[in-house]
């Protein structure tokens, strides 16, 4: 095996690891029940975004100047980023931990999508149409369905909010991934981009934390899912996949990180006991499929040498 075919091994199982450990977020927050969804967000992304910060300090200060000409997508990004676990975490509580990760990861490409095409003027091609009509196919399905279990209400009135709450925690991941990527279209390292926005974001997060975090004080189990959650998929999982990102392509990357949805419906069923009805589970199905045709990268077309016969004499 050669040099570059083994980094690009080490690479996938770094993405690997760290759609795993996102896909246990939602899981682990069923363990402190008297955690409320504000803040079980605001110490896994506050907590966790301030930690990305520390590692990148010193690249911040270096390029502090530029990070400064790019405040308006720094503000923009860490407002974007305050706002996704907010989002993410009352869906799940709302309408469960498989939709509301589906939903959340599902809509997340199809708005970043619209947000290119609006703000960047990038053309959105036949293949993202279709790959948009699918997965809000899987969506309008979502919506329709009932889910039981322990932990989620059986009325579609909470369902629905928890919908909509995951199209708003899609939409702020896809905002503050556009940030981020104009940030480093600067020349600003990824790194410290990610640093600033995370931090920024995380600092933003510390004031709701301050307010709803009680709870996490009021037994060891709740404490520790909370650590648990800033430390592991939020801390190591990131650190993890800017390891396996620098190795394998982005769109590959991106491809990998659907496992992220799947971990969390496989732990959602086998823990914490909710079920999906077959309806649900074409609209999960759909939502994936529509991952996958937006997000896998296209192979490139051979190219054919024509031959022409030249007659001499």
């Amino acid at each position: 095996m050669t040099s570059t075919s083994s980094q690009h091994l080490l690479g996938v199982l770094g993405i690997v690891i760290a759609a795993i450990l996102w896909g246990t977020t939602g899981t682990a927050a069923t363990f402190a029940p008297g955690v409320g969804p504000l803040a079980i967000g605001a110490a896994a992304m506050g907590i966790g975004g301030l930690l990305q910060t520390l590692i990148a300090w010193r690249g911040i200060q270096r390029g502090r100047s530029a990070l400064l000409g790019q405040a308006r997508h720094l503000l923009l990004g860490g407002v974007a980023v305050a706002i996704y676990p907010l989002a993410f975490y009352s869906s799940m509580d709302l309408a469960g931990v498989a939709i509301g990760t589906v939903v959340t990861i599902g809509s997340a490409p199809l708005l970043s999508a619209l947000i290119e095409w609006q703000l960047d003027n990038l053309r959105l091609t036949r293949r993202w149409f279709a790959g948009s009509t699918i997965g809000l196919l899987g969506m309008a399905l979502l919506c329709f369905t009932s889910q039981h279990g322990s932990g989620v209400s059986e009325d579609a009135a909470h369902v629905l909010p928890g919908i909509l709450a995951g199209l708003v925690a899609g939409l702020s991941y896809a905002v503050y991934s556009w940030a981020a990527r104009r940030i480093m279209q600067s020349g600003v390292q990824s790194s410290v981009a990610m640093g600033a926005i995370f931090g920024l974001g995380g600092a933003l997060l510390m004031p709701v934390l301050f307010v709803t975090g009680g709870p996490f004080l009021e037994s060891w189990r709740n404490f520790n899912v909370g650590v648990y959650m800033a430390l592991v998929p939020m801390f190591i999982g990131y650190v993890c996949f800017g390891f396996g990102l620098a190795r394998v392509r982005a769109s590959a990357a991106t491809t990998i990180t659907l496992l992220e949805p799947v971990v969390a419906a496989i732990l959602a069923i086998a823990i914490v006991g909710e079920m999906l009805s077959p309806t649900g589970w074409a609209g999960v199905a759909l939502i994936i499929t529509s991952l996958v045709v937006i997000t896998a990268p296209i192979p490139s077309r051979p190219r054919f040498r024509v031959f022409r016969t030249v007659k001499t004499g």
